[in-house]
């Protein structure tokens, strides 16, 4: 197979303590700075609240606290990545949002066997990139309480 018959997966990689994650691009609808969070009650403890971003009210999961990672205070680079999955929009609240890549199909391993790992329901692969380990997110099991 030549370099351009090769297929990759255009992916948005973000950061969550020391580890990098991607979401694949067609799944993203922007990246935006953290902005006021409207709280809503009874939902669970991952839930931050609602946005209203450009008149549609979005509600915002902090992803270190839906993979059991502990919870920083919101920096400079914080930001929020829109998603949308099956008609649904929803934000996650990031460490940062590092680049937009293209990952060769080739370099995309399946998820590792990690015993007592919070994390392992969540990913769908592993991309080996020089130095880089990137970690594919499985947004349906994400988004699925």
């Amino acid at each position: 197979m030549t370099a351009v018959e090769q297929e990759y997966l255009k992916v948005i990689v973000f950061q969550l303590a020391d580890k990098e994650y991607a979401i694949p691009v067609s799944n993203v609808q922007g990246i935006e700075k953290l902005m006021h969070i409207t709280r809503v009650p009874k939902t669970t403890s991952f839930v931050k609240g609602v946005i209203n971003l450009r008149g549609v009210v979005t509600p915002l999961i902090d992803l270190r606290e839906r993979f059991g990672i502990p919870v920083s205070n919101n920096e400079e680079t914080t930001r929020i990545i829109i998603i949308t999955l099956e008609e649904m929009e929803v934000g996650f609240i990031v460490d940062s949002a590092n680049d937009v890549i293209d990952i060769p199909v080739t370099a995309i391993e399946a998820q590792p066997e990690v015993v007592g790992s919070n994390e392992e329901d969540f990913i769908s692969g592993v991309a080996k990139l020089e130095n880089r380990l990137l970690i594919l997110l499985h947004l349906d099991k994400v988004l699925n309480p």
